[in-house]
């Protein structure tokens, strides 16, 4: 079993001792991704920013391992705020064609790194 790392300088760097997504036997397991900018600047008090953010973020993960948001099988959405759901869902909703929308959850946690509002992981198969 071949371990293969996705590394892309159009999402943010890790900041820790992670990859931004491993590929192993055709699934893809994409890290978490917070509203950071690929320069590493955070992008907050705009929510909808801030998901669109992210989101490019995943989409960039997804193309560098030659994939796109019709490959996710599952996502999990961490928000500090269950308030902001509506938002995030809304603005999630837009990347997905309902006939191809993977699984998901969305959970809420106490804090996020970097004490953002919103954070998403992803996995997907070719």
């Amino acid at each position: 079993m071949k371990k293969e790392i996705i590394l892309t300088k159009n999402a943010p760097s890790p900041i820790g001792p992670y990859n931004q997504a491993v590929k192993i036997n055709g699934v893809l397991y994409l890290s978490g991704q917070i509203p950071l900018t690929p320069e590493m600047d955070l992008i907050q008090n705009d929510l909808n920013e801030e998901v669109n953010q992210v989101m490019k973020n995943l989409k960039a993960v997804l193309e560098a391992a030659n994939m796109s948001f019709k490959n996710v099988i599952k996502s999990t959405i961490f928000l500090n705020d269950m308030d902001n759901f509506q938002t995030v869902n809304e603005i999630y909703g837009e990347y997905f064609d309902n006939e191809t929308a993977p699984a998901r959850e969305t959970v809420a946690v106490k804090t996020l790194p970097k004490n953002v509002r919103v954070e998403i992981s992803m996995i997907a198969n070719d």
